[in-house]
């Protein structure tokens, strides 16, 4: 995949981006989910996210209301709809997709 240089997000500029990310502690796992999505959202999203880190250890009833089933699981809340992604991570294509950002060439 070409990056920064060479795409830019396809998607509506003006949109906020409003993430939350369930995690369980502070196992190996998790920490790797925090750190690509910070990367993730640094390098595509830049000045139009906010993100809610959310230990399930810490506040295990906010698992319902968001119909937590894995962790660590991340839930796009806007822009509309609402989309889940199960995992660290670490598969940035895959994030992409899953949250509808498109990367495209510039030329």
């Amino acid at each position: 995949m070409t990056r920064n240089a060479d795409v830019l997000p396809d998607f509506n500029s003006n949109e906020n981006w409003d993430l939350r990310l369930y995690v369980a502690g502070h196992t190996d796992k998790s920490l790797r989910a925090i750190k690509n999505l910070n990367r993730i959202c640094t390098e595509y999203l830049e000045g139009r996210y906010s993100i809610e880190v959310i230990d399930l250890l810490e506040r295990p009833q906010l698992a319902q209301g968001d119909q937590i089933i894995a962790i660590p699981t991340l839930v796009r809340r806007l822009p509309e709809p609402i989309k889940k992604i199960i995992g660290d991570l670490s598969n940035e294509q895959r994030v992409l997709i899953g949250l509808d950002i498109r990367p495209h060439a510039l030329h």
